[in-house]
């Protein structure tokens, strides 16, 4: 089986990068691969509790529908301190790590994607 890591940088709602992240990995997932997310600098609000844009779509449900498809999700520890959020702030699920994190998933990786 083919497994990719998406590594999302951006906000979920300063631009569509982290929606079209997310849909990349649930079309993969319902494809049959295997789905690594990794978050980092402001991606990290993807799994930030609470979401409720009007305007938008939710990212944060988004991200539930790939966990439940089975993606797993990495969060970095660093860029959360560094934006004032707390690991309980983070949805049930995402695992805060280091980029020892991410390069272990990219070694066991089939390809990487940085959005």
């Amino acid at each position: 089986m083919k497994r990719i890591t998406v590594v999302i940088s951006s906000g979920p709602y300063t631009h569509e990068r982290s929606y079209t992240a997310l849909r990349l990995a649930l079309t993969s997932l319902v494809e049959g691969m295997e789905v690594n997310l990794f978050l980092v600098e402001d991606g990290v609000f993807v799994a930030h509790k609470g979401q409720g844009p009007t305007e938008y779509a939710n990212a944060l449900e988004w991200l539930q529908g790939a966990m439940s498809e089975g993606a797993k999700v990495r969060v970095c520890g660093v860029c959360i301190k560094g934006r004032g959020i707390k690991q309980e702030e983070l949805i049930e699920g995402a695992e805060v790590t280091t980029m020892e994190g991410l390069t272990d998933w990219i070694q066991e990786s089939d390809q990487t994607i940085w959005i």
